[in-house]
């Protein structure tokens, strides 16, 4: 799957880490659901490392449709809840 990080660019991730990324996308949609700043800032750092960390990163020329996009490390919480879906940033 080929993912964007808004402002970075993007990578190319396998399906098997989705369960670790679905663990801290859950983590996050509970941070901002009780208003836990702090939790969420930590735990978006976290989801957005991780992609860095297991995604393979692609040229800044390539022309890949992303099918999920995440938001930039310095988004705001209303800014993410604006991108969330009934799953959280990560479908599944």
């Amino acid at each position: 799957m080929i993912v964007r990080i808004m402002g970075e660019g993007q990578v190319k991730l396998a399906d098997s880490h989705f369960t670790e990324l679905n663990s801290l996308d859950d983590e996050l949609l509970e941070e901002m659901e009780s208003g836990d700043e702090e939790g969420f800032r930590r735990t978006l750092g976290a989801l957005l490392e991780a992609v860095r960390r297991l995604g393979v990163p692609l040229p800044d020329d390539a022309l890949e449709p992303s099918e999920l996009i995440l938001p930039a490390p310095d988004a705001s919480l209303e800014e993410v809840r604006q991108m969330l879906s009934d799953d959280g940033l990560i479908p599944g």
